[in-house]
């Protein structure tokens, strides 16, 4: 049984009412994934409620009762803050691939590019030491409101997404696989966002896609992510 996680911030928590792109995910890999069971693990379950400022929300949109709502993920959290988290939250919930959405909170409130990246290969590493074969897809920081209109930001996140890229094929290896996904080719933060950064039900199937195409292009496992979307 493949075990996999979910790891993000605000964009993989998700707030009340929505569906997630997670629940996307779980949707796709129910109707494509012929190999053998599968599951979703993680220490946490919750979504972020706005309303108290706290991951304590379990109303989800209407999803299928059978959603495993497992993560680790947190509202305003980074790379700098699930790098000391990974090893432990692998070892008890014996993942087997980490899909992670990390960066755009780094770089916003806490590190620069080069030490970014520098944590993303700090949880790499404590990744593999919890389980050395792991296998990791890492989404660059995608389109979002704050890059559009702030040029030195943005600056920064096509700084990071380039050592975030270095990193993954510095990384790689045929026991532990990392994966640089590619940004979702048709993302726009006018259409798929609802307020510039975090995602609508389009944005939730967008970014699933791109976590669903990358591992079923380089590891043939899954289908490719259908379209149109539902």
């Amino acid at each position: 049984m493949l075990r996999f996680m979910p790891v993000g911030d605000s964009m993989t928590i998700g707030s009340a009412g929505e569906h997630t792109w997670r629940y996307r995910f779980w949707q796709h890999l129910r109707t494509t994934y012929d190999d053998g069971p599968f599951k979703i693990v993680g220490p946490r379950e919750t979504l972020y409620d706005k309303a108290t400022d706290a991951p304590t929300s379990y109303e989800y949109a209407d999803t299928d009762p059978r959603f495993p709502r497992a993560h680790l993920a947190g509202w305003g959290e980074g790379w700098l803050h699930m790098a000391p988290l990974i090893a432990d939250a692998v070892r008890s919930h014996r993942a087997d691939v980490l899909l992670v959405s990390l960066g755009l909170i780094d770089l916003g409130f806490y590190t620069n590019a080069e030490q970014t990246a520098e944590n993303a290969r700090r949880f790499v590493e404590a990744a593999r030491e919890a389980a050395p074969h792991i296998r990791m897809v890492l989404l660059p920081v995608i389109p979002n409101v704050r890059a559009e209109s702030d040029a030195p930001f943005a600056a920064q996140v096509a700084r990071f997404n380039e050592l975030l890229a270095k990193t993954a094929a510095d990384l790689d290896e045929p026991r532990s696989p990392l994966l640089l996904a590619s940004p979702p080719p048709s993302y726009d933060i006018h259409e798929d966002t609802y307020d510039g950064t975090h995602p609508n039900a389009s944005g939730e199937h967008k970014i699933a896609a791109t976590f669903a195409n990358a591992m079923h292009e380089a590891w043939d496992l899954g289908g490719p992510y259908e379209l149109p979307y539902s």
